[in-house]
């Protein structure tokens, strides 16, 4: 039997130096012998702004890329555009701001074979390639959390930015990724998947690493993607008149800190605001306004 085939799924827009470095490290994968891996990265930009470094990493790499492009701005239709292109086993998501370990694939192989299940998840720590604001790291601002390997996760803790998945699970009669959804969407899939009876399973060992550059220190930046968070959190299933109570008390709690909060430290000031936005987010899309009219938060 030959060994599987992963391919490596990255869904990128206007991030070219970013892509470049990705695709750098996913050249150099340890496989150890137990598969064998591709690469397709679907360009969100109808302007093609990746094409020029797809096409030096396919003249110099060894490692088969396939590039596509889905000119609509939607995270959703890039991530199916991807799927359409993929082939093998294994479908694994990586996202362009980010960049793996070299054992990142062996592990979460590894890991979904150990504990046979349709896919592993694993950690994204931040990266800074110049020393950020100290308000920054005092608020832990782009932690995420992490987990003991080997744990099943629940939907909530689903995401696509450093993901395994075995290809068999992929519905054929709809669209894997929901296109209504303009972030969350992994949560979707993952919700759905899991109603359906698949496992997931946590995987500490496969790191990433996400950069995190200046333009994503600037507080604009942090409320706006906060105010659309926000807002895709409405389209979920499981919101509900909880949730609804939930902000209609949490905005003015912390409209009534934030003074408070600006005494203080700046990251708890921050982190107030974040909350705030999250909530005024929800509660605006409960109305059908939309806070944010773009389709990506980039600066």
């Amino acid at each position: 039997m030959p060994p599987p085939h992963i391919t490596v799924c990255i869904c990128t827009y206007k991030r070219p130096q970013l892509l470049e470095r990705l695709l750098e490290k996913l050249a150099g994968q340890e496989t150890g012998g137990r598969f064998t891996y591709s690469i397709v990265v679907a360009d969100n930009d109808a302007q093609e702004s990746a094409q020029a470094v797809a096409a030096a990493f396919e003249r110099s790499a060894a490692v088969r890329l396939q590039y596509c492009v889905e000119p609509r701005q939607n995270i959703a239709l890039t991530r199916n555009k991807a799927l359409e292109n993929a082939e093998g086993d294994f479908i694994a998501f990586i996202d362009d701001d980010e960049f793996p370990a070299g054992d990142w694939l062996l592990s979460l192989v590894n890991a979904c074979e150990k504990y046979e299940v349709e896919g592993a998840i694993g950690p994204v720590k931040r990266y800074f390639d110049e020393p950020p604001p100290r308000w920054l790291l005092q608020g832990n601002f782009y932690e995420r959390p992490t987990y003991p390997t080997g744990l099943i996760i629940a939907w909530g803790q689903g995401r696509t930015n450093n993901t395994l998945l075995r290809r068999r699970i992929l519905p054929a009669a709809e669209a894997a990724f929901r296109p209504e959804f303009r972030t969350g969407e992994d949560q979707d899939f993952f919700r759905r998947m899991i109603d359906a009876g698949h496992r997931f399973v946590w995987c500490n060992e496969a790191v990433v690493y996400e950069v995190v550059p200046p333009v994503r220190w600037k507080r604009s930046f942090m409320l706006r993607r906060a105010l659309l968070q926000g807002a895709a959190a409405v389209l979920h299933p499981t919101f509900g008149v909880r949730d609804i109570v939930r902000s209609l008390v949490a905005v003015p709690l912390y409209a009534l800190l934030l003074p408070f909060a600006l005494l203080g430290a700046h990251d708890r000031f921050m982190s107030i605001s974040v909350k705030l936005c999250d909530h005024i987010g929800k509660l605006l899309a409960v109305l059908k306004i939309n806070p944010i009219r773009e389709p990506y938060v980039t600066e």
